[in-house]
């Protein structure tokens, strides 16, 4: 690292579970963050702010109005354009030494594969099922960790299923592709807006703590947050022995 580097970094390198050896870690770290809205936003800022080498945003869609409230990677000036391209300006505006790379796609499974193989970790930011069931099964093969999250309405959810670990128990163990889980999107169940900045942020630290290797991260565990109270509750989760995915 150069003057500027360590004079940038270094609050995290004062931080002794970081130091040198940790931001270097992150300085050399590849992420993939899928979807660049109300959870992308403040995840992929956070990890450009950290000096994250590359990340790859990876996103269909376009910036609306709507977006606004919660999507803080967007200004008044990006509606109508492509959701990436807006994120990168926002994430080179905040540390231009960040090389961000982005995806416009809707990516398919074997895509989704590519873009994974890239990585040394992900976060899985999107908000429809088939998306979060694909990326799934794509990082239990390619042995990548996943930091998952989840915002509606108040309520929020973080987990983290680290299949470098051969016990990882995975997406598909909390909820079964085949079960009956109720897909909520914000067009039309709203979301308070904090709550998504709450859930990045809280994933962008697990994908942080991940290529650091410091602390507990919620490996096995899912964190949920009820923002209308503010009160967490951290289950546990255990891999599903009939699981399709990680228990083959």
């Amino acid at each position: 690292m150069d003057d500027s580097q360590l004079l940038r970094y270094s609050r995290h390198i004062l931080l002794p579970e970081i130091g040198i050896e940790g931001q270097r870690s992150f300085l050399d770290a590849r992420a993939l963050v899928l979807g660049a809205g109300g959870l992308g936003s403040p995840a992929a800022m956070f990890l450009a702010a950290s000096g994250v080498g590359t990340i790859t945003l990876c996103d269909d869609d376009q910036v609306d109005l709507t977006n606004l409230q919660r999507q803080l990677a967007h200004r008044t000036a990006s509606v109508g354009t492509a959701k990436v391209e807006s994120a990168r300006q926002t994430l080179n505006a905040i540390n231009p030494e960040v090389c961000v790379m982005v995806v416009q796609e809707r990516a398919d499974e074997p895509r989704l594969a590519a873009l994974v193989a890239e990585a040394d970790v992900v976060l899985d930011c999107s908000d429809n099922f088939p998306t979060r069931y694909a990326l799934n099964r794509v990082c239990a093969v390619a042995k990548k960790p996943l930091v998952s999250g989840a915002a509606t309405r108040f309520d929020g959810q973080v987990g983290v299923f680290d299949f470098r670990k051969p016990d990882s128990p995975c997406y598909n163990c909390l909820f079964p592709e085949d079960s009956e889980a109720e897909e909520t999107r914000c067009a039309v169940m709203g979301v308070f807006a904090p709550l998504v900045g709450i859930v990045g942020s809280m994933q962008a630290a697990e994908a942080l703590k991940l290529l650091a290797g410091i602390g507990t991260t919620l490996h096995g565990r899912v964190l949920t947050l009820d923002a209308l109270t503010m009160q967490p509750r951290v289950m546990k989760l255990a891999r599903d022995p009939q699981c399709s995915v990680c228990s083959g």
